[in-house]
């Protein structure tokens, strides 16, 4: 077994290693950065535009799903044309939320594990009741 975890398993020797999600998400955000900055977009995108922004792409998603049933949403990337909207849509929402965290210097991956951490105490699991013991009497 290979013991570099950052190299591809010894099985695939012609696969290129995988990079770890956060840097994924800081490539995604360079290139989402690069992309803008080619555009002279820089000025528009401040906090307030991001968010709004964000909150559009939200919406819009949201529009996919706003008259189907709990059974349909369920089946939604069953159908191509539908599954391509929602990853569309997806992809804007998280397009405009790395754009904000870059522009806030928020890391991401690090505000929603500290959330994971308090709403873990927040939420803590209840123990299920012990079954009541029924006597035959």
């Amino acid at each position: 077994m290979n013991e570099n975890p950052s190299q591809a398993p010894d099985s695939a020797p012609d696969s290129a290693p995988a990079s770890a999600p956060d840097e994924r998400l800081v490539l995604l955000q360079r290139r989402l950065a690069a992309f803008a900055a080619a555009r002279d977009w820089q000025p528009y995108h401040t906090p307030k535009n991001l968010a709004v922004a964000l909150s559009v792409e939200a919406s819009e998603l949201v529009e996919i799903f706003q008259w189907l049933t709990p059974e349909q949403s369920e089946r939604v990337m069953e159908a191509p044309d539908t599954a391509h909207r929602v990853a569309d849509e997806v992809a804007d929402v998280l397009a405009y939320l790395l754009q904000f965290c870059e522009v806030l210097g928020v890391d991401a991956l690090d505000a929603l594990a500290a959330k994971i951490d308090r709403n873990e105490l927040r939420f803590p699991v209840k123990s299920a009741p012990a079954p009541k013991c029924h006597s035959s009497e």
